[in-house]
């Protein structure tokens, strides 16, 4: 088998092949990293000298960083409501000297062997590389099923639910329509609990329903699944020529900043995301200090939701 062309710098794979052993061995060698025998190092040092290799700066610095690093999980950030809680959490671990990597849930595994600790915040369960990293301290923020062993930032949003409905019903809402994930325990069965305990009852779409789709029921509020889809509504209803708060009340929940942007204002349930982001690192260093299994109780940190009234309401 013939050696790496001279025209170009070795590179990992290179020292690898010529050691016999897999790239992993090769960063634990030269970056003095556990794991491997005296005898494995030295072949693989070896190795590396013949053929003039020097590792990259940046993969240094991810493999044996000098402040701690954070691994950071975000669902999907062309929606602004994981952008913005993304934007929170590196400003706000920047200030305690962290190092972030952001990655898609899909990559989750690509983590493992360069973070310190993970957060989640994916709107999917997250099972994390387990095999790879026993030990890897992971909080989930808002996730939908809980996993033992887990930090938990969940969110309240039952107070600020039942403000909104009564705020609704204050303005004479007696036809609302809620738009849900039909068929699961989505945020919308707050909402429909909250109505039916002050003897209204909702009817409920899809969260993907449009104006065409519910203005049969002659609705005089919609609550939107999220934000982004009560901007979607507030456009539908203008170009349909319905006026907000006049003949349709709208309501989103997310509290994205853009909607303070939009005509009308979207009335939403909103939340704290630095109170999130905080709470998220804070139980990171919890997690790190308690590597037991016999914790008793996965810890958890709860934020509210709030209900905020705009023009839309």
């Amino acid at each position: 088998m013939s050696g790496p062309d001279p025209a170009r710098a070795a590179t990992i794979v290179d020292v690898a092949r010529a050691a016999g052993v897999s790239r992993q061995t090769v960063t634990r060698a030269v970056h003095d990293m556990a794991g491997i025998s005296p005898a494995t190092r030295a072949r693989v040092l070896a190795a590396a000298r013949d053929l003039n290799y020097h590792p990259s700066r940046f993969g240094r610095g991810l493999v044996k960083p000098a402040a701690r690093t954070l691994g950071l999980l975000v669902g999907d950030l062309t929606n602004p409501y994981y952008a913005e809680l993304a934007s929170t959490v590196l400003r706000l671990a920047a200030g305690r000297g962290w190092n972030v990597v952001m990655a898609e849930p899909g990559s989750a595994a690509d983590l493992a062997g360069g973070a310190d600790a993970v957060v989640a915040f994916t709107g999917v369960a997250f099972d994390p590389p387990s095999p790879a990293a026993p030990n890897l301290p992971v909080v989930e923020i808002d996730p939908p099923r809980t996993h033992p062993g887990h930090g938990r930032v969940e969110f309240e949003r039952e107070g600020a639910t039942r403000e909104a409905v009564r705020h609704l019903l204050g303005r004479g809402v007696r036809r609302p329509v809620v738009l849900d994930l039909l068929g699961s325990t989505s945020r919308g069965r707050a909402f429909v609990e909250a109505f039916r305990a002050q003897g209204v009852d909702p009817f409920v779409a899809d969260r993907g329903a449009g104006w065409d789709d519910v203005r049969p029921h002659a609705p005089d509020a919609v609550v939107a699944f999220n934000d982004l889809d009560g901007f979607r509504l507030l456009r539908d209803l203008a170009r349909a020529g319905v006026a907000v708060p006049g003949q349709v009340r709208v309501v989103g929940v997310d509290g994205l900043g853009v909607g303070e942007f939009v005509t009308p204002r979207l009335s939403t349930l909103a939340i704290d995301l630095a109170e999130v982001a905080r709470s998220a690192l804070d139980l990171v260093v919890e997690l790190r200090g308690d590597r037991s299994t016999d914790r008793g109780t996965d810890p958890v940190r709860v934020v509210a939701h709030r209900f905020v009234a705009r023009d839309s309401t």
